[in-house]
């Protein structure tokens, strides 16, 4: 056996994996060898938010094949904290700092690792733990049919469900973000069946109030629902009769800007209202952050049509987060909990009052966050985010995973994918590990197939992206890669979450393509009738309700891991080469059921070019 000096993902070094519980201890262990000639060995830990360095003195612990091990123990406050060691020897002073795949190596200098502590009385809902999340683009996911009335006459209506979304910003009516195809939400309701046969325990909404753009992420009325896709009855009806299917629920909180053309900004004189752009002294101009008056205003990422926020004035968080305001108003109409666009966004304290909003509504209410990266130790607008410490969000998009598994299947190496989910797991508290949303593709990225049959790090404007099409060839291969990706996506620790159409066999580049409306009648039945077996599977088995993650083998284009809860245990295989591979497997699962794939023969799974297997104990 190969031994380092010290491994943060193995239980001979440390006592507990993961982030730690303010007020918990935590061991850790140092292993050098007897010709090091150690005289002291230190652990050193540094205090993110202030940068000071502590030093505790190990003591001499047992001995291990010519080495010996030097231990302490440490409990800290609710924080962020980065740590390493250093020892003095007959040879002089040395560290042992972090390397790959987080093993500890000896060095003058080098990196340190990570070490969460959260706040003790963080807790988050269980009832989405080994679920799956269903991502509707409302607009493009099923027309009822049903009248509308109040929708404003400045919409352009595309009467073909089937049209390639409008790319173009002509000034005319059909342009980009006017064109409205009529997906409501009592189409919704409807398909509610179809949904429950995917597995879907909780459906999340991009926008659904009023706003004057079909993505709808420029609000204009944050109590009122757009009446495109038709009122607050048929929301609340949505939600008891989803209830019903065993579905929740949650919306699309959009606070870091409005629109422009909203009742609060009012700059195109659509609403009755004074608004922040008509008088400075409109009830709302304190809700902006304005220089020069009125056009000298931020905005989101520098677009006009979208006036920035300014969450820490008090009319404003009252408004969203009050004891009536948007957030209690809607949860107290049944929905199970909100994401937030573009947490990283939003301040601290703000994000602070969100959290003891939802959760006034119920503990199991979900907060969800938009953050591209880790979360844990996230900078921004010059600061170190707290997001997953206890007292903001439940969890985040899992973007760090969701490129990882796309790397992967396109052709990377699979121990990359597995030191992506061991890092997660070492940095995030488990309480949000377990409703980390693992998406492949969202409204903000082009379709799954498309990103994985072509080279999408080679794409044009829009005009270019309109005239893409796979080909026959591609589109197969996109197909057969999904699968892979899915079957990852499915099984790894975190929630799934299926974007609309994905199942479907839907393609196309990035917005407003990867936005087009489902293609009922014409879906890809074979790959749908995949991920509802697949749905089910994930149901059914308690491992991945919280399960542990155990790596078996990572080798290039071959991955091997296990979940496991008690006595459930499930293995995923997965090879993405161009040739077929043969892997040994542990041998507790050499008579095991294959859900997916082949069954072992002497206790070795032979896996054809990109194919996987998925075996049950």
């Amino acid at each position: 056996m190969e031994y380092y000096p010290f491994d943060s993902r193995n239980p001979l070094y440390r006592n507990k994996s993961g982030a730690l519980a303010e007020g918990e201890t935590l061991r850790l262990k140092l292993l050098l060898h007897n010709d090091a000639h150690v005289h002291a060995a230190f652990l050193r830990v540094r205090k993110d938010d202030n940068g000071n360095i502590s030093e505790i003195r190990m003591r001499e612990a047992d001995r291990l094949d010519g080495y010996r091990f030097y231990e302490c123990e440490i409990t800290l406050n609710e924080g962020l904290y980065w740590y390493q060691f250093r020892y003095t020897s007959d040879y002089g002073e040395f560290s042992v700092v972090k390397s790959e795949h987080s093993l500890g190596v000896v060095a003058k200098e080098g990196d340190w690792w990570q070490l969460t502590v959260y706040d003790c009385n963080f807790t988050t809902p269980d009832w989405l733990d080994g679920g799956i999340i269903y991502q509707i683009f409302p607009d493009r996911f099923y027309n009822s049919g049903k009248a509308k009335s109040g929708v404003p006459e400045d919409r352009f209506i595309c009467k073909d469900w089937a049209k390639q979304p409008e790319y173009r910003q002509t000034g005319g009516k059909c342009s980009l973000g006017n064109d409205y195809y009529g997906g409501d939400l009592k189409g919704i309701e409807e398909k509610l069946g179809y949904l429950s046969g995917l597995g879907v325990s909780c459906i999340y909404l991009n926008p659904i109030f009023e706003a004057h753009s079909n993505h709808r992420y420029n609000t204009a009325d944050y109590l009122k629902i757009d009446p495109s896709l038709g009122t607050e009855q048929d929301l609340v009806s949505l939600v008891d009769k989803a209830r019903q299917h065993g579905i929740s629920v949650i919306l699309d909180g959009v606070f870091s800007h409005t629109g422009d053309d909203s009742r609060y900004f009012n700059s195109k004189n659509r609403y009755d209202t004074v608004g922040a752009a008509n008088s400075p002294d409109s009830p709302y101009h304190s809700w902006y952050k304005f220089g020069n008056y009125p056009t000298g205003y931020a905005c989101w990422w520098g677009v006009p049509s979208l006036p920035e926020t300014n969450e820490d004035d008090l009319s404003f968080s009252n408004f969203i987060t009050g004891e009536n305001g948007v957030i209690r108003y809607w949860l107290k109409k049944g929905i199970k909990g909100w994401r937030l666009d573009v947490a990283d966004e939003l301040p601290d304290s703000f994000l602070d009052k969100i959290r003891l909003a939802v959760k006034a509504e119920g503990n199991d209410n979900y907060l969800l966050g938009e953050v591209w990266e880790d979360a844990t130790n996230k900078v921004s607008y010059g600061a170190r985010r707290r997001f997953l410490r206890g007292r903001q969000l439940d969890s985040v998009m899992n973007y760090p995973l969701s490129e990882a598994i796309i790397k992967y299947v396109k052709g990377g190496n699979s121990r990359d994918l597995v030191d992506t989910v061991l890092d997660i797991l070492e940095n995030y508290p488990p309480q949000a590990v377990k409703l980390l949303m693992n998406h492949i593709g969202t409204h903000d990225t082009a379709r799954i197939i498309t990103r994985l049959a072509t080279d999408d790090s080679v794409t044009g404007d829009r005009e270019w992206q309109s005239k893409q099409v796979l080909s026959e060839d591609e589109y197969a291969h996109g197909v057969k890669l999904l699968k892979l990706a899915a079957v990852l996506q499915f099984t790894l620790p975190g929630v799934p979450s299926v974007y609309y159409g994905d199942e479907a066999g839907m393609t196309g580049y990035g917005d407003p393509f990867c936005r087009a409306a489902f293609p009922w009648g014409k879906e890809n039945n074979e790959l749908t009738e995949f991920y509802k077996k697949l749905g089910s599977f994930r149901r059914k088995n308690p491992a991945f309700a919280s399960g542990e993650f155990i790596p078996v083998y990572a080798n290039f284009g071959d991955i091997v891991f296990i979940r496991k809860k008690g006595k459930n245990a499930v293995l995923v295989a997965v090879n993405r080469w161009h040739e077929p591979s043969e892997i040994e497997i542990p041998k507790e699962f050499s008579d095991a059921n294959p859900v997916f794939g082949n069954k072992p023969v002497m206790g070795k799974l032979n896996l054809n070019k990109e194919d996987f297997a998925v075996l049950e104990l």
